[in-house]
């Protein structure tokens, strides 16, 4: 059930395009046998356009309670998943790979910005992509709102996600599309997460879903 909840989350767009058609045609199934049961004047024919005005009813009833089910999976339902349903991605281990090897733009982003190295952080840039809070090596429990800024050139979405130190298991929180400038970047509940060291990163995606920049830190979550 966890598994169909992401499922409807990450494809929530799909499933309101897909209600706002059907809707607009229920509604015009609607209107039509409306129309046609106030212009009946036999019996019989009053029977068959009131029955179809109650399918239509019931058609419009139905894909209004679809609509409100979509929108309370993807605000309050998919935000509370455990951690561990939610989509593992595979990656690079960014700690460990050159800046030669990341994404063209941001290669050239970090050759024409002044970058202060941070220890413990890998691929942010400031002011461009970075991750305010926490800061590298910072502890963390609870859940925490994660502050920092994505600004980068043909910005379409970015994703954050979290991984074991060690491991290259990433798994994506949350995804938005929304320029951000030393604002909220999202939530994270580390109750979900087994207390230790992980990697916290920021992956920011043109519109043709290609990696524009990356911006990783380390991070230690403690128990309650």
């Amino acid at each position: 059930m966890q598994e169909f909840f992401r499922f409807i989350g990450t494809y929530q767009v799909f499933f309101y395009l897909l209600l706002l058609l059907a809707g607009l045609y229920s509604l015009r199934w609607l209107l039509k046998a409306w129309k046609e049961w106030r212009d009946a004047y036999f019996s019989l024919e009053r029977e068959i356009a009131m029955r179809r005005l109650a399918q239509s009813v019931a058609a419009t009833i139905l894909v209004f309670v679809l609509l409100c089910g979509v929108f309370s999976v993807a605000i309050f339902v998919v935000p509370g998943l455990p951690s561990g349903v939610l989509i593992a991605t595979p990656t690079l281990d960014l700690l460990a790979t050159p800046s030669s090897a990341l994404p063209p733009n941001q290669t050239a982003l970090i050759g024409t910005t002044p970058v202060t190295p941070v220890t413990g952080s890998q691929g942010c840039v400031p002011g461009k992509l970075d991750i305010t809070f926490p800061k590298p090596e910072d502890e963390i429990s609870g859940i925490v709102t994660l502050v920092g800024t994505v600004n980068l050139p043909n910005f379409g979405f970015y994703k954050y996600e979290v991984a074991l130190r060690g491991t290259e298991n990433w798994t994506t929180i949350s995804a938005q599309s929304e320029v951000k400038k030393t604002e909220d970047l999202g939530i994270l509940n580390t109750t979900v997460l087994t207390p230790g060291d992980y990697l916290l990163r920021v992956v920011v995606l043109d519109n043709d879903k290609q990696v524009i920049g990356t911006c990783i830190i380390t991070i230690r979550i403690k128990g309650q």
